[in-house]
């Protein structure tokens, strides 16, 4: 085992008293620091028994498990679940306390003081967006499903563990939640680096997630185990192709960030802008709508010349809602945006949700060619595509131009 290396699965099964065949069967894996590993597969096959075998909550029949150089099998069952931090999909907080007990609940069997667990309790909360003066003192009742999730997170990385599991974490929530929480863990996962074994059945989640993922069949025998990249382009048999499903060119678009593409540049206007001079901007400008922010800059509404009429003082409540993504979200979650909105375009949004820029059809159009054709060229054995470059390009406060003409990324600093 190498010092890259922080799980490995040597041979691992699990059998079941009164079955004929093993629930696990010869799994053998690794898995390197820092990295998330999906397993998926269909219902019945495996992958959670697989997962809860690492920290013996399912004790392997054969094989070895080891973390971070060490036999799970070797050491104390309750000591080695402290260590590893784990998170469900019914999240599983304790009803009768509160949010500072749930998230403190590890490091208080661990025999860490009042002092520390608090501080603890504060940084975990403000680390998952939710302000520890509003939340610590709440019941889990009363907290929505994404705040629940949230908080079954902050629990797992209370005691600060190197490895977590998680099984469908935000399988539960709506669409519209689990994606935020995607988004929200993965930009958590770039500042903690943990080493995560993630579970679920849906391939898009698994794609988005997953640093690897395995494709599991019956008994978690591995079908494949690779990049998201190859399995999209190089699906090992027809039973993982099937699993993949139609539309691998448009699966790929979880393979790329809103924050990795050049955006481009709204006109826009504040909402007790008049009317008339919105007018006479679009008219110079060519443009055919501008946007609309409020006081803190946040986006609310495309405003085109046939939303506006005479008599009209401002712009409030002018126009069609904009659909706003935030700059961690892939291109698939903006092509929904897109797709929910009046315009064909999403507005790129940082987490205070103020405006960054806009990401529309066109330029999603031309991402696709370009993916396609390093698709080609890898096909041609010429070179590797990329993996989620770690490499962001800042991008600076944009300006409402006051002159009327079109906001532009000369106008921002912005050289690109």
């Amino acid at each position: 085992m190498t010092d890259d290396v922080m799980i490995e699965l040597r041979q691992v099964s699990k059998s079941y008293r009164g079955q004929k065949a093993p629930a696990v069967q010869d799994v053998s894996m690794t898995i390197n620091r820092g990295e998330i590993v999906v397993l998926v597969g269909p219902s019945g096959c495996g992958k959670t028994t697989t997962m809860k075998m690492i920290n013996r909550l399912i004790e392997p029949t054969s094989g070895r498990i080891l973390v971070d150089g060490s036999d799970v099998t070797s050491l104390d069952s309750t000591e080695l679940r402290r260590r590893i931090g784990y998170v469900i999909q019914q999240v599983g907080l304790f009803p009768h306390m509160s949010v500072a007990t749930n998230v403190g609940l590890v490091p208080k069997m661990l025999g860490w003081d009042r002092r520390r667990i608090d501080a603890r309790v504060d940084e975990l909360l403000h680390l998952v967006g939710l302000e520890p003066g509003q939340y610590r003192h709440r019941l889990p009742r009363q907290l929505s499903g994404g705040q629940q999730q949230r908080i079954g997170v902050a629990r797992a990385l209370a005691a600060d563990p190197p490895v977590m599991l998680m099984d469908e974490p935000f399988g539960a929530t709506d669409p519209l939640t689990r994606d935020r929480l995607q988004n929200e863990f993965l930009r958590l996962q770039e500042k903690l680096r943990k080493t995560i074994v993630f579970v679920t059945h849906d391939f898009d989640e698994a794609i988005k997630m997953g640093s690897r993922i395995a494709v599991l069949g019956e008994r978690s025998t591995i079908r494949q185990f690779d990049t998201p990249e190859r399995l999209l382009a190089e699906p090992a048999d027809q039973a993982v192709a099937q699993f993949i499903g139609a539309g691998a060119s448009l699966k790929q678009l979880n393979l790329r960030r809103v924050d990795q593409v050049d955006w481009d540049e709204a006109a826009l206007a504040h909402l007790d802008e008049s009317p008339a001079s919105v007018l006479s901007r679009l008219a110079e400008s060519g443009d055919w709508a501008v946007l609309t922010v409020d006081g803190e800059r946040r986006p609310v509404r495309w405003v085109s010349p046939r939303d506006l009429e005479p008599g009209q003082d401002n712009l409030d409540g002018v126009g069609n809602p904009a659909t706003s993504v935030e700059p961690r979200a892939t291109l698939h979650d903006a092509l929904d945006a897109m797709l929910a909105s009046s315009c064909g375009a999403a507005v790129v949004v940082d987490d205070a949700g103020r405006y960054r820029g806009v990401l529309d059809i066109d330029r999603l159009m031309r991402v696709m060619s370009e993916m396609r054709a390093v698709e080609r060229v890898r096909d041609r054995g010429v070179v590797e595509a990329p993996r989620k470059p770690t490499v962001v390009k800042a991008r600076p406060e944009p300006t409402i131009p006051a002159s009327g003409r079109r906001a532009t990324a000369a106008d921002n600093g912005d050289s690109r």
